[in-house]
């Protein structure tokens, strides 16, 4: 018997020895590493995590060549507004996570009968709070990079395939998305939560 599973488990190193070398797959680029971003359903915090680490990867990376990004690129003055797009685009999606993080554990109310997890409550709106003010971190560059995409040059430049970029560029330039004014909002909000909580008395029920 000894023999035989002896023989066994050398036949099995044989074959993984004997197995074929293949290139793995190597993340490299924006457009890659932006392949990898995804929601989910239901967007737990470990999905938003693994989203953002992506996405903050797609901000460092390099741009892949043109012929391999999201848009068609045809000329030097298309490459360039792509590259500011993408850029915003990678800004707001940071941002929107980060928002989809706070709120996991933001609280909307101070109930009197939350007294007795009153320090559990408050150390969950300080979660809510720095992630918050992670989302408001990427505001400036992504309006930024908003601006330059409608600098006059590119006016009447159109990109195949990212479109909804550029209607998120034009809805910075006319406020009608305004995260600055959203998160500052939210922070208020919590704030006022906090100050409710603190103001209890943890023993009274």
């Amino acid at each position: 018997m000894r023999k035989q599973a002896l023989i066994g488990i050398m036949g099995i190193l044989l074959l993984l020895t004997n197995i074929p070398e293949t290139d793995a797959y190597v993340v490299r680029y924006k457009e890659q590493f932006y392949r990898l971003f995804h929601l989910h359903s239901l967007q737990y915090p470990d999905d938003t995590m693994e989203n953002i680490y992506w996405l903050e990867q797609a901000v460092k990376a390099d741009f892949a060549n043109p012929l391999y990004a999201l848009a068609l690129i045809e000329d030097e003055v298309q490459w360039e507004k792509y590259r500011c797009l993408f850029m915003m685009h990678l800004n707001l999606k940071l941002i929107e996570q980060y928002l989809f993080l706070g709120n996991k554990w933001n609280k909307r109310n101070a109930y009197f009968y939350n007294a007795p997890w009153k320090e559990q409550n408050l150390e969950s709106l300080e979660t809510a709070e720095t992630s918050f003010r992670a989302a408001l971190s990427y505001w400036d560059s992504a309006r930024e990079w908003a601006e330059k995409a409608r600098d006059r040059r590119f006016r009447y430049v159109n990109l195949r395939n990212v479109q909804f970029w550029e209607d998120e560029a034009d809805r910075i330039a006319d406020k009608s998305l305004d995260y600055e004014k959203t998160i500052n909002r939210e922070l208020a909000l919590l704030q006022g939560v906090r100050e409710k909580f603190q103001a209890m008395d943890a023993d009274t029920y």
